[in-house]
């Protein structure tokens, strides 16, 4: 039988944010928060850096042409988090113009924030498309 549970809270009960959920096959468990990702934004950086959708991103700054720094609006607990940049390549919004020559890079680190370098070809250059998700502590 099916159960639907409806909840605007889940807290751990050894610790307030910590809830460990098994995995597949009984055999493993994970911790729910660490695994979730605590920032993410799809922005253009093409004539005016805009977000189009975010979570936990307070803003962008247009730094120079391809910089960008994303900025959170809760920190990270400290500057060894991880993540990811996704930037296609060009400034047209088409899967079909990807260039891979440079896939970006991730600049600074600091727990307010992140730089983030796109490419156009083996150049420097602004991007429509520009993925970053951040995995780690929040402060």
């Amino acid at each position: 039988m099916a159960s639907v549970l409806k909840v605007n809270t889940l807290t751990g009960v050894t610790t307030a944010g910590s809830i460990v959920v098994t995995g597949e096959g009984n055999s493993t468990t994970t911790n729910l928060q660490q695994g979730l990702a605590k920032a993410w934004i799809n922005f253009t950086g093409v004539s005016t850096t805009a977000a189009r959708d975010s979570i936990n991103i307070s803003g962008l700054t247009d730094v120079a042409t391809a910089k960008t720094t994303v900025a959170y609006t809760n920190n990270m607990g400290n500057t060894n988090y991880t993540g990811s940049y996704f930037q296609s390549g060009s400034t047209e919004q088409l899967i079909t113009s990807f260039n891979n020559d440079y896939t970006g890079a991730f600049a600074a680190r600091t727990t307010g924030s992140c730089g983030v370098h796109s490419y156009i070809g083996t150049g420097a250059g602004d991007v429509a498309d520009n993925d970053v998700l951040i995995f780690g502590d929040l402060a």
